[in-house]
């Protein structure tokens, strides 16, 4: 048993050697995608500083090389990889800001969304935490885009206004059609408004993928073009993804309001309402931001047969029936 045991920690012997570049558990289900999401967004990851930071790209990058420090565990480099991956690019390697990272979802979003829901009856409230919830969808946005597909600052900033702008035309216009509408259904209005602008602002930030296609890959990893109908389906996919993540606490909040209040101790305690939302919201992202991400293999996968004819005839001419799928990175 102790035999067994040491074996499993050696981490130099040849045949025992990690891929610390892939995630740690089967990606190809969903099990193992939630398993890796849960790991990487652990929002404690987040107040990682830049020497913890480099410390485990440090290991990572040393054990790939076979340099690892004599004696090292599989669970220091279990926890090197789980600190590399929650804060460095997949594709670029680029250190990422600390607001953009998935492990900044929970807390960043916690705070967003229990303001959105609590604060949603005046103008002024609604105008200034959508724009707040924007901000903070187009920075996290940009930091997760498929680094191969550049975009300009102009492109940014027109992605970014186009997509608050579509948020706070949905919340004020929604407002106005429900004030003589039961208070559950005016609840739901900032569950739209994010909705709508989650799907402008993600196509715009990554517009430069729709108009000139994103980068795939045979099984490989060798390049093969660019293709415009992966990048659409790699777009819808997080959009679709994102949304998923705001349901349970921005659709199933809003109703145990409503019955809260019809309690009177719960009414005289209107302070503790934006407290209780936010806390309650990031209890439902602790699960909801990996449950999102895993819906979908980041290693996202296209038919050859549904790509662009000059791609799918290029593909073809070059490896005949070798090839039936391409891959490609979806972002988050």
């Amino acid at each position: 048993m102790a035999e067994t045991e040491a074996m499993s920690n050696d981490s130099s012997s040849p045949s025992n050697r990690l891929d610390l570049g892939v995630p740690r558990w089967d990606q190809s289900t969903f099990t193992g995608r939630f398993k890796h999401f849960l790991n990487i967004t652990d929002m404690r990851l987040s107040v990682c500083n830049d020497k913890q930071l480099e410390d485990a790209k440090g290991l990572v990058t040393n054990y790939k090389l076979g340099l690892e420090p004599p004696g090292t565990t599989e669970e220091q480099l279990w926890h090197a990889q789980k600190v590399y991956m929650s804060a460095f690019h997949p594709d670029s390697g680029e250190k990422q800001n600390v607001i953009g990272r998935m492990s900044f979802q929970v807390p960043g979003g916690m705070i967003l969304t229990g303001c959105m829901l609590q604060f949603y009856k005046t103008i002024p409230a609604v105008v200034f935490w959508q724009w707040a919830n924007q901000s903070f969808n187009a920075l996290v946005n940009y930091t997760n885009r498929n680094a191969a597909s550049a975009i300009t600052n102009k492109q940014i900033g027109m992605s970014y206004v186009t997509a608050t702008s579509s948020a706070l035309v949905a919340a004020l216009s929604l407002n106005s059609l429900t004030k003589k509408a039961p208070p559950l259904v005016a609840r739901y209005v900032p569950f739209v408004a994010v909705a709508a602008a989650n799907c402008v602002n993600i196509p715009m930030m990554r517009q430069q993928e729709v108009l000139h296609g994103i980068t795939v890959y045979n099984e490989q990893g060798q390049e093969l073009g660019k293709s415009k109908k992966a990048a659409k389906k790699g777009i819808s996919q997080v959009v679709l993804s994102r949304i998923s993540m705001t349901v349970p606490g921005m659709c199933g909040l809003p109703i145990v309001m409503e019955r809260l209040l019809r309690y009177n101790w719960f009414r005289q305690v209107a302070w503790s309402h934006a407290i209780f939302q936010t806390a309650a919201c990031g209890a439902f992202l602790i699960f909801m931001v990996p449950f999102g991400c895993s819906l979908f293999p980041q290693k996202a996968s296209i038919a050859v047969h549904k790509l662009e004819p000059e791609l799918r005839d290029e593909i073809n001419s070059k490896y005949g029936d070798g090839i039936q799928k391409v891959y490609f990175n979806k972002g988050l």
